[in-house]
């Protein structure tokens, strides 16, 4: 629970204060006078001004955070009105609200071009046998195939595949995969994908257009000394291909063979240094946990499966970073409009407990599954600050585009009931988002 919380505090004020150094850095590019950089509520902690007159503090829950600009010409120092970002032509104000989710669309794709160019450890896109019926089935896919080519992008690894395959999966449509057999022959195959409800507890789409990663081998991690595993001659990174009737078993099927069998015969097969090697293997009686006699052999098993290192250099890492990053934000849009007409479920909206749960579950796996989580988080972020919402940095931005349409401001009363409907908006999707949290909690 702590480390979940850790991770979600470092994830949110460190996506928000770059959201705010946008702000503050280019209001100070336009001669804005900045009187407070805030990172966090509560008790300040740590409170310095800069030579420009500028306070930067940190208070004691780093969860938010503002810039706070001269905005009434009285108050600034020898009574410079310049420096008052209300005084500012409209297309300096603009730029200045506008830094703010675009910093966090800049640090979303540094983030994902960082993955790229220093590499991450994926498993291999190939395919387990299509379920009978499914899209992958109809075109022809077998188990074994791996993915090298979707739409005429070539893709590297399990990961890459999912993400060239999303818009389609999600949005229906037709998509051409080239895949390369297990003999090497490259094949190409047309899938006709229909457009998913995406409930937040539905299966995998993927493995519902019968694209699902193929079941790794068992693997021999460890050999207990004495056991029925050394016994039979088994050895560490031994590949179990083989066990009993079972022909290329999963580790369950295996764990499930061997435990109905105490103290009976079976015959196995494992690959060694590529070598199959036949052994016989005499599961030892023991007791489970309710006390029912069931075979044992001492060993640890792990997963054998392909990986690979999905690495790119300097110039294609920023390119591709920045690819993820718009394709995101497409994505991202594309959602929001199917949720407002009704084809995707709002309960796919997700609030803060949800995120801190996310954020401890990558922190876990890795430091490249939490960067990769910073990076998508900070997309949203981005991308709900420039909804045309008031109260939000898209609300501001409407309000300028209109006043350069009109020449001039728009009247006070209209900003004041765009206050009040943009905080009422505001309410209704924190308060949908704290909801569908806490029923995926209880549930």
């Amino acid at each position: 629970m702590f480390f979940t919380l850790l991770a979600f505090i470092v994830a949110l004020g460190l996506l928000i204060t770059f959201h705010e150094l946008g702000h503050y850095w280019v209001a100070r590019r336009c001669g804005v006078k900045v009187l407070r950089f805030s990172v966090g509520f509560g008790r300040v902690l740590v409170r310095r001004f800069d030579r420009h007159g500028t306070e930067w503090a940190l208070s004691a829950i780093p969860l938010g955070g503002y810039v706070k600009m001269l905005d009434d010409p009285l108050q600034a120092d020898g009574g410079d009105a310049r420096q008052a970002f209300n005084r500012q032509p409209v297309g300096k104000r603009f730029a200045i609200v506008a830094a703010g989710p675009l910093a966090n669309l800049l640090l979303a794709a540094v983030l994902y071009a960082a993955l790229s160019f220093v590499g991450t450890q994926e498993p291999a896109a190939i395919l387990a046998a299509p379920a009978a019926g499914s899209p992958a089935a109809q075109a022809g896919l077998q188990a074994g195939d791996r993915i090298v080519e979707v739409n005429g992008s070539p893709v590297r690894s399990w990961g890459e595949a999912r993400w060239g395959l999303l818009d389609a999966l999600t949005s229906g449509g037709t998509v051409s995969l080239e895949v390369e057999g297990e003999g090497g022959a490259a094949r190409r195959h047309t899938l006709q994908l229909r457009a998913a409800s995406i409930e937040p507890d539905d299966a995998d789409m993927m493995a519902d257009a019968g694209l699902a990663l193929a079941t790794p081998r068992p693997l021999v991690r460890e050999v207990v000394a004495g056991g029925a595993g050394e016994e039979a001659g088994l050895r560490e990174d031994d590949v179990i291909v083989a066990a009993g009737p079972l022909n290329e078993p999963s580790a369950s099927e295996l764990v499930e063979q061997i435990q109905s069998q105490p103290g009976q015969p079976m015959a196995i097969t494992v690959l060694r240094n590529g070598t199959p090697v036949n052994l016989q293997l005499v599961p030892r009686p023991e007791a489970d946990a309710s006390g029912e006699r069931v075979g044992r052999i001492g060993v640890m098993l792990g997963a054998d499966f392909p990986m690979v290192t999905v690495r790119y250099g300097p110039l294609e890492s920023v390119s591709r970073g920045v690819t993820r990053t718009l394709d995101t934000v497409w994505f991202s849009l594309k959602m929001m409009g199917r949720m407002v007409v009704g084809d995707v479920s709002v309960r796919n909206i997700s609030g803060p407990v949800t995120i801190a749960d996310y954020a401890g579950q990558t922190a876990r796996i890795g430091l490249a599954a939490y960067i990769g989580f910073l990076a998508l988080i900070s997309v949203s972020i981005g991308v709900l600050n420039l909804l045309p919402i008031p109260m939000l940095d898209g609300g501001h931005l409407m309000y300028y585009i209109i006043e350069m349409l009109r020449g001039r401001p728009l009247p006070d009363a209209w900003l004041e009931t765009g206050q009040r409907v943009g905080l009422g908006l505001l309410a209704a999707l924190m308060g949908l988002a704290f909801f569908n949290d806490f029923s995926r909690l209880f549930s």
